[in-house]
């Protein structure tokens, strides 16, 4: 049986660095209140240099290099991002061509915040079919570009970055399994106009409520499925969104968050590239190990939801 696993991270982070006690300069707001009601302490910003497409080459390089495979062995490139620098061509063909990958699929994911998730499933179907050996899945996003930086509601929550993850096709389970989702109906709490003037609109409760339901109940039909329980999950790996929404669904999966990695305080919320900055955060910290068992979790704006299971 083939199975698509994970054979390594990169990340890049933009150089500048706005803390709370910044976005206080800008707007009537706080470190203590934004820190009590989000979890986030700073967050990186792109400079005019660091778009969405070399930010996600950068992450997409550091993997490359960290498994020791040349840019030619690449089958596929898959980038999750709401924030493209172009409309088209896309910033996967884009980082194909930064990179020097020879022709083949390149396209991005548009899934808001689980667009990560559901390019980590399109690559895993397209490995257990036979069809590729490796692909590159990059998150990158500019979320800074697209926040009202008036509006408290919104401009204390997002940063920029980009996380890849390098995935091969090998014998050895990787990939268990992956659950997405979208419900429509939901289109109005969580959007963004396609207009240069446009700027993230928010219902921050019904989000809340919502998300905290969704991922509770996708995570555990997930360990169902896989005849697992809470207890064999090693690390829960979410969104990072707000903090509450990460304690809420380790409380509603009773997990405690001793196992929840947790980059929100100095990152921010990264959208689609979250969970890869979140993952290859733990791995240079060396908390995972082999053998572990990793659930990664994610909502976004449509709305969207996804699950990914994964033996590392």
């Amino acid at each position: 049986m083939i199975f698509a696993r994970i054979m390594a991270t990169g990340t890049y982070l933009p150089k500048t660095i706005l803390s709370n006690d910044d976005i206080a300069k800008q707007v009537e707001t706080s470190h203590e209140w934004i820190l009590e009601r989000t979890g986030i302490e700073k967050r990186h910003i792109a400079a005019d240099f660091e778009t969405t497409t070399m930010m996600g080459a950068w992450a997409a390089r550091e993997a490359l290099q960290t498994a020791d495979i040349s840019p030619e062995e690449i089958d596929m490139v898959i980038v999750a991002t709401c924030t493209p620098d172009k409309v088209f061509p896309s910033t996967a063909c884009l980082i194909q061509q930064e990179l020097g990958i020879p022709p083949g699929p390149a396209f991005d994911v548009q899934a808001a915040c689980s667009g990560f998730i559901y390019g980590l499933s399109i690559i895993d179907q397209f490995i257990r079919s036979g069809m590729i050996k490796r692909a590159l899945l990059i998150g990158s996003e500019a979320m800074s570009r697209v926040v009202d930086w008036q509006d408290r509601r919104t401009c204390v929550l997002f940063g920029d970055g980009a996380g890849a993850v390098l995935l091969e096709a090998t014998s050895k389970p990787g990939i268990l399994a992956t659950h997405i989702s979208a419900d429509g109906r939901q289109k109005d709490i969580l959007y963004l106009e396609n207009n240069r003037d446009a700027y993230i609109q928010m219902q921050g409760n019904s989000v809340f409520k919502l998300a905290v339901n969704m991922l509770g109940e996708v995570a555990i039909k997930t360990l169902i499925e896989n005849n697992l329980t809470v207890s064999d999950i090693d690390w829960l790996i979410p969104h990072q969104a707000n903090l509450r929404i990460i304690q809420a669904t380790a409380l509603k999966l009773g997990l405690p968050l001793e196992r929840v990695v947790v980059t929100l305080s100095s990152q921010g919320n990264t959208s689609s590239a979250s969970i890869p900055l979140a993952l290859d955060t733990a791995i240079r910290q060396q908390k995972i190990k082999p053998g572990h068992h990793l659930l990664l979790e994610a909502f976004g704006g449509g709305l969207t939801w996804g699950t990914a299971l994964v033996r590392w």
